[in-house]
């Protein structure tokens, strides 16, 4: 029976790690800064200025951003472009006809998208957004220009792509192909897109290789410091989401340490107590 739990456990273990991105792309991790303040809000002025145009998040009213320390006026100024008052919902004015129409399918609501990319005993979803918009690439091939390393031939662009700077990319696979007889051998695929996303292929032949295939992706950025802060960025609006998943979190996380010290309490003077009843039994 413990040997069946365990498998059960191994492979719900394997199949959470290997659907960790569509593209099955390492997640990196994010930092967590879900207790900074300032983080948060630096997120929430990014999603209200990047994501917002075309994703709603209709779980969410703006006057909810006060628990990030912000007040009414500060949501006002830095937080409201129209008509939209306060207490709002975080709602768009595109309509799901249209987004269907223009982008292929409705971009979701970002409401609880860091939930819904959890992954038990896996990456959070934290980590997949925070991987995800680190990792587009420019691909002329692609109707909207853009490529996406973790969910490859995504319909949505790299909105933060002034944030971010020009970079290249840099895909190297080794994986088996057919010659025309049928014979199968190992074959190392380089393919380079620069920062235009014009691709460059160079393919080479691998003699001897004994090894199992695998994929290397990186990128080069042409400005490392204008990368770094887009980077940090980044990690502000991922984990903006993960708050906004679930804005009682950080009161649950709290309530529960106090639980547990109640429990060790209670349970040492109910050890002491079960020991005084029965010293004079035995």
């Amino acid at each position: 029976m413990l040997k069946k739990l365990l498998g059960a456990l191994a492979l719900s273990l394997t199949c959470t790690l290997a659907l960790a991105s569509e593209g099955g792309a390492h997640l990196d991790r994010a930092p967590d800064r879900i207790t900074d303040l300032a983080a948060l809000q630096n997120g929430a002025k990014l999603f209200v200025n990047y994501c917002l145009n075309c994703h709603s998040a209709s779980s969410m009213r703006y006057n909810k951003l006060m628990d990030l320390g912000l007040s009414e006026d500060d949501i006002k100024k830095n937080l409201l472009f129209s008509r939209e008052k306060v207490g709002d919902l975080m709602t768009i004015s595109m309509t799901h006809e249209d987004a269907k129409k223009w982008f292929g399918a409705a971009p979701p609501d970002l409401s609880v998208i860091a939930r819904a990319k959890s992954t038990n005993f896996g990456p959070s979803g934290v980590d997949y957004i925070y991987t995800y918009l680190r990792t587009f690439y420019r691909d002329s091939s692609r109707k909207t220009g853009w490529n996406n390393v973790v969910f490859p031939s995504v319909g949505m662009p790299n909105v933060l792509w002034e944030l971010e700077g020009p970079r290249s990319f840099t895909d190297i696979e080794v994986h088996q192909v057919a010659d025309a007889q049928g014979n199968e051998h190992w074959e190392r695929t380089t393919t380079v897109y620069d920062a235009d996303g014009i691709p460059t292929v160079k393919s080479e032949a691998l003699k001897d290789y004994t090894g199992e295939a695998t994929r290397v992706t990186r990128f080069d950025s042409a400005d490392a410091k204008t990368f770094s802060k887009f980077e940090s960025d980044v990690a502000d609006l991922s984990n903006f989401l993960g708050w906004m998943a679930e804005p009682g979190q950080l009161a649950r996380k709290q309530i529960g340490v106090w639980v547990m010290l109640f429990l060790f309490l209670f349970l040492f003077v109910a050890i002491r107590m079960n020991a005084a009843y029965w010293k004079h039994v035995r």
